[in-house]
């Protein structure tokens, strides 16, 4: 029979793992960021990208940690790890989004919570500050989900796409939801690492293809697929090709004009894009399942700029200005040190903003911004 001091020792042995757990927001979590105050209505910390950036990593990793939580039976608040993750930035889950084959969490729609931001004088919400935000975890190596995982894994590797996946269907909808809710999507967030940057770009997409575009935050994507590759062995190959064609006479009133249509195109597409939302998208060149978002479309025109400082290009300049591609170029790092999502909120984090002619880019966003000719009705 348990006495009440073997209870209370069992208690305080779950409360010091629970305290010292390697995934604790404490542990893991960002150093160099504190709780939002009353200093929030003078100057947001929201207007600040890598402020936004490292909690949209820490939304993704409260993701995660409601499947691990619920794998564990952690429960409540005492032992649950993934409330920490979104609490000290005064938010709150709204609904875990379960896939019903598994019984397993896949994403999380946290919203802002006014009661506790009023508790810290905090009366209305910050400027920047997504109301709604939905965070996708990527894949998790373990029984209870391994396998719908992965089963999405190989679909993106062998489709580049994840649509037709049921997760797909389910965060769609989910977001669809909403956005209608809100009444608009100028106050709503979706963020993802791995492959639920895979999937929260999917979304993006199909929401960007019927005119609705919300704020995107894309932690290491997924880039591998054996479409990509082939693409990279053909693009090397016409690179070769139009090195050929360029030796030959050409008729210069064609190209000319041409050329002129081209810059025009160029010029209304560039302005259009920068009314736009467009999404964020974090890579490191050392993780060899996002690499491919640096790799260049035909001939290599990029400009890098250090240390968070960025460099104003001039629009047209640039097929993809719009897109913020931020990339982590140190010296060479191992594949699971490159694809950890924590790398995001470090504090000595470096990045580097990049504005190429990515060829994934280009296929996965550049037609949702082309203007098409008007449709020829028949008389």
């Amino acid at each position: 029979m348990k006495t009440y001091w073997s209870f209370r020792k069992n208690s305080m042995e779950r409360n010091h793992s629970f305290q010292y757990h390697p995934k604790a927001f404490h542990v893991l979590g960002p150093r160099h960021i504190s709780s939002p105050g009353w200093r929030e209505l003078i100057s947001s910390s929201w207007k600040n990208e890598s402020y936004k950036r490292a909690v949209m990593a820490c939304f993704v990793q409260s993701a995660y940690l409601l499947e691990l939580d619920r794998q564990e039976n952690r429960y409540g608040v005492e032992t649950a790890l993934a409330p920490q993750w979104w609490t000290p930035f005064k938010y709150k889950l709204v609904e875990p989004l379960v896939d019903e084959r598994d019984g397993s969490i896949f994403a999380a729609i946290l919203e802002w919570d006014q009661a506790a931001a009023l508790a810290d004088f905090i009366p209305i919400r910050p400027t920047g500050a997504p109301k709604v935000v939905l965070a996708i975890r990527g894949t998790l190596l373990k029984n209870p989900t391994i396998r719908r995982d992965v089963e999405d894994d190989l679909r993106y590797l062998a489709w580049e796409s994840l649509r037709g996946s049921f997760r797909f269907e389910r965060l769609l909808s989910a977001l669809k939801s909403i956005i209608f809710n809100q009444q608009g999507s100028k106050n709503v967030s979706i963020t993802g690492h791995s492959l639920g940057a895979g999937f929260a770009l999917e979304v993006y997409k199909t929401l960007a293809t019927e005119g609705t575009y919300v704020d995107a935050h894309l932690f290491n994507p997924p880039s591998v697929s054996l479409a990509m590759s082939y693409r990279i062995l053909s693009g090397k190959a016409g690179f070769v090709w139009k090195r050929f064609k360029s030796i030959l006479p050409s008729n210069s009133e064609y190209q000319s004009k041409s050329i002129a249509e081209g810059a025009a195109e160029s010029r209304i597409t560039s302005e259009l894009k920068q009314m736009l939302p467009m999404p964020h998208l974090y890579i490191n060149t050392s993780d060899y399942i996002c690499c491919y978002y640096n790799y260049p479309d035909g001939v290599q025109n990029s400009s890098f700029n250090i240390g968070n400082k960025e460099r104003e290009v001039k629009p047209g300049g640039n097929a993809l200005t719009g897109v913020k591609l931020s990339v982590v170029s140190k010296a060479k790092q191992r594949f699971l040190e490159a694809h950890r999502l924590k790398q995001w909120w470090s504090d000595d984090l470096e990045l580097q903003m990049a504005l190429n002619n990515s060829m994934l880019i280009s296929r996965q966003l550049n037609s949702l911004y082309t203007i098409q000719p008007p449709k020829q009705t028949q008389g």
